[in-house]
This record gives C-alpha cells, structure tokens and sequence, in this order.
C-alpha cells in the first residue's frame, strides 16, 4: 500500500528537528533501501523547513502505524501528529 505522508511540524520544532535528524536520515535511508520509503524530503518555507513529504510503500496499514509510532521525528515532537496528511496513493512503477 503506497501513501504520501505530509508531515508539518510544530511551530516551536525547530530545534528538535534538528537534534532528532541524524537518526531520522539514518532510519530514512534504511527504509529507502528495503523500499518503504519511495521519496522523502523536507517542506520548505521562508528558506526554512517547517515538514517533511514521503512517498512510502508498506504492505499493511499496520506497518505504516508501527513506522511512524518509532520514527524520530515523531517520538521528538517535531512532526504536529493533529496536522500530519496520509494520502493513498498509486505510484508509477520505476521500470
């Protein structure tokens, strides 16, 4: 099942962004190379990331939900969860 997760943060993140992101890049390039995160980056405003877009691939809604109750920039309170957008989507095959 393929998702466009629109994650905004919280106006006061800033600064947790920035603690939490190293792992969140680790675990983002993990996920990227088993193939559940399709694409990922951050929403820029006023030259300032204030979110973050993914195309992610999960085979269950349950899958989906244990990745984001571990994600990093969850656990830290960057992403507002009240705010966060989960789309289903269908991605164009790469071949």
């Amino acid at each position: 099942m393929q998702f466009l997760i629109i994650a905004y943060d919280y106006d006061d993140a800033f600064e947790r962004r920035m603690e939490a992101r190293e792992q969140h890049v680790i675990n983002t390039k993990k996920m990227m190379e088993n193939g559940n995160i399709v694409s990922a980056g951050a929403l820029i405003e006023d030259d300032k990331m204030v979110g973050s877009s993914l195309f992610v691939d999960f085979a269950t809604d349950e899958e989906l939900d244990l990745w984001l109750e571990d994600e990093p920039y969850v656990t830290n309170r960057v992403w507002n969860m009240d705010e966060i957008q989960i789309v289903p989507v269908k991605l164009l095959p790469k071949n």
